[in-house]
């Protein structure tokens, strides 16, 4: 196995708590077996999201030191702005604290309800904006895109089939605009290819809507176009990233991913009339267009954030952490969702938890047993995240995946932290017959995860 190796040297370290299991399985008791209600001083190995849990460089640290603080005209907004442009092309650039904000202002000013909005996969945060505006979220994956040992270089594409019949049955002018996201999140971290960026581009444009990428993870997809495409194995990662965004018409973006910052995001666009439009309605709700509810430093991290990230050194590391994570699951036989991703290793918890069925909520179940077993904090994308009861029968709808997210944060663990989460699933794994069922105790109207409560099934 070739180990990753990190392409920087560490200047500061923070120490990590370690609790006792008995802690811990009095911990996961009080919290309702939701991780996301665990205080993170009770967390050692912390693998909840990619989002804003990055390390920021030196380089980083000191553009803090340049902040200008001023409400209108900061100049860092002009670095931002330039920085931007030139990684996407797009001549419209609209500051924000968070990727949600952008999709937030996006469907609330170009989407009308009953409006239907095409992705290959729509991760959560985007699916409620989507639908909290009264719009129709859809997914358009290839069906061999849901069986997790399918073997598929570009497993996030989208079913450009399925999205001509569905525009063609839908009407043009009932889709406002269509999505890819890259890496496609919800559907394993998996990478989307150039060809079919710039088939669906074509498939969206000949009926005039217009392409918007969901481009949080936009370098990591780049890394996979290079290395997995020979067409691209001698094309710089920018060339290739600049080739991406030239088939949209604008992106959305959490720079708390590929941004290697903490908090921030932005909207980038083609349209001078929705720019106005979307930048009127950010005075309401973020603040002036050059800095969009964030400070100045942090216009400046994420410009530096984002020429660091396309760096090839950066990405070829930060892949081979997953693929490696991959590879020693492979020893001890545990299912996950192949090829192994980008920004994480999704663990099948359907095979792994057999036992358990789908209104029981496996994949929650699993995420509680990891922290017991190791400390370690994962997310469930399976039936609490999207799972959901007939309107009409009251039957559980159960989604196709039940998946443990290990999102890895960029630049924090080494080689020695995963192979621990590793271990930590493997004792799980054998004594998995063990593991019970859970209950919800309280669930919201929406984004249910963040917050339920669960017990579990004797």
């Amino acid at each position: 196995m070739k180990k990753p190796i990190e392409p920087f040297r560490i200047k500061s370290v923070e120490a990590i708590p370690y609790i006792s299991r008995e802690e811990r399985e009095k911990i996961i008791k009080e919290a309702g077996y939701n991780v996301f209600l665990i205080s993170s001083d009770k967390i050692y190995i912390d693998l909840l999201t990619d989002s804003g849990t990055s390390a920021m460089s030196d380089n980083q640290w000191a553009g803090l030191m340049h902040g200008d603080e001023s409400y209108a005209g900061s100049r860092n907004y002009f670095h931002f702005e330039e920085t931007i442009r030139e990684l996407t092309g797009f001549k419209y650039i609209i500051p924000t604290h968070q990727g949600r904000v952008t999709e937030n202002l996006l469907f609330s000013v170009i989407m009308k309800p009953g409006q239907l909005i095409p992705n290959n996969s729509h991760f959560d945060t985007t699916r409620a904006n989507v639908e909290a505006k009264g719009g129709i979220a859809k997914d358009l994956l290839y069906p061999w895109a849901h069986e997790p040992d399918y073997e598929h270089p570009f497993k996030g594409n989208i079913n450009l089939e399925a999205l001509e019949a569905l525009i063609q049955e839908t009407g043009a002018e009932n889709i406002p605009l269509g999505m890819i996201t890259v890496t496609n999140n919800s559907g394993g971290g998996q990478p989307v290819a150039m060809d079919n960026i710039r088939s669906a581009s074509e498939i969206y444009h000949k009926y005039g809507i217009p392409l918007f990428l969901d481009a949080c993870r936009f370098a990591e997809n780049a890394w996979f176009i290079k290395s997995r495409d020979p067409k691209y194995h001698n094309t710089s990662i920018r060339d290739i990233v600049l080739e991406m965004f030239s088939y949209a018409d604008g992106c959305t973006m959490s720079a708390k991913k590929d941004g290697l910052v903490n908090i921030g995001g932005f909207l980038a666009l083609n349209n001078a009339e929705w720019n106005e439009r979307i930048s009127n309605q950010l005075i309401l709700i973020e603040g002036f267009p050059t800095y969009g509810g964030l400070a100045g430093r942090d216009l400046e991290a994420i410009s530096r954030g984002l020429k660091e990230v396309v760096d090839e050194r950066y990405l070829e590391y930060r892949i081979g952490q997953i693929a490696a994570i991959g590879e020693m699951l492979d020893g001890f036989g545990i299912p996950y969702v192949r090829p192994a991703g980008g920004h994480a290793i999704y663990i099948d918890a359907k095979r792994f938890l057999p036992h358990i069925p789908p209104h029981q909520f496996p994949a929650q179940a699993l995420v509680a047993a990891l922290f017991v077993e190791g400390g370690i904090r994962g997310v469930e994308i399976g039936s609490l995240m999207f799972g959901s009861a007939d309107p009409k029968t009251g039957k559980f709808q159960a989604p196709q995946n039940e998946l443990v997210r290990l999102a890895v944060p960029r630049r924090v663990y080494s080689y020695l932290h995963l192979e621990y989460v590793v271990q930590a699933l493997a004792e799980i794994y054998k004594k998995r017959d063990k593991i019970k069922g859970l209950r919800l105790v309280y669930e919201a109207p929406a984004l249910r995860h963040f917050t339920a409560r669960l017990a579990e099934i004797d």
